[in-house]
């Protein structure tokens, strides 16, 4: 699995979601039930009825699946050989983001969005999501993305709860060289969201 890391910074490198990694992906977004029909971050990635159809087995071999097409459905963070975020990235026209009534679309570049970052329990505040957004974008203009947005909250230095968090915030994007293109109708954890933009 030797490969060039996307990002690097501080002990932490991030890699693409490959098939050989699809057990820290597991790690990463599977419930700790395998039988339940949570999370696996296909809550936009897929239509919302999909997502509920979906169940079991059935969300990981689908999840599995996507490691094995050309285009990864995200990246990991490591430390060292230890698994310690993730970072879903994806063409928007891909997702449900493509139609969403609540969050627009900017302009007619084929954007790709960074919508979900997650780090793992017990390795949060060392600044991994920064180096999982810098690898995420990597990863997108690798792909030829002439664009990269997300869609944190904007809570303005407030705390936002932990299981809303995994949108990001306004801060670490900008820290990341993303600019405020647009505001939303869409809220998350009762902060407003906001489409932020990095050109690539």
């Amino acid at each position: 699995m030797a490969t060039t890391p996307l990002a690097r910074a501080d002990g932490i490198v991030v890699h693409p979601a490959t098939h050989a990694r699809f057990d820290d992906v597991r790690t990463m977004v599977g419930p700790k039930n395998p039988t339940s029909s949570v999370c696996w971050c296909l809550s936009h990635r897929i239509p919302a009825r999909d997502n509920r159809e979906l169940a079991g087995q059935d969300r990981a071999d689908f999840v599995e699946a996507l490691t094995r097409k050309r285009t990864k459905p995200g990246v990991l963070a490591y430390d060292g050989d230890e698994v310690v975020g993730w970072a879903a990235v994806a063409p928007r026209a891909d997702l449900p983001f493509a139609r969403s009534t609540k969050i627009p679309h900017v302009d007619d570049q084929d954007a790709w969005s960074v919508w979900c970052i997650r780090v793992r329990p017990g390795h949060r505040g060392r600044g991994i999501s920064h180096v999982l957004l810098e690898g995420a974008v990597a990863y997108a203009v690798q792909r030829g993305a002439p664009v990269v947005e997300g869609y944190p909250v904007d809570n303005q230095g407030e705390k936002v709860d932990l299981t809303m968090a995994y949108v990001g915030t306004r801060a670490v994007f900008e820290q990341a060289g993303f600019t405020l293109a647009a505001r939303t109708d869409a809220t998350s954890a009762g902060f407003p969201r906001v489409i932020m933009r990095r050109q690539t």
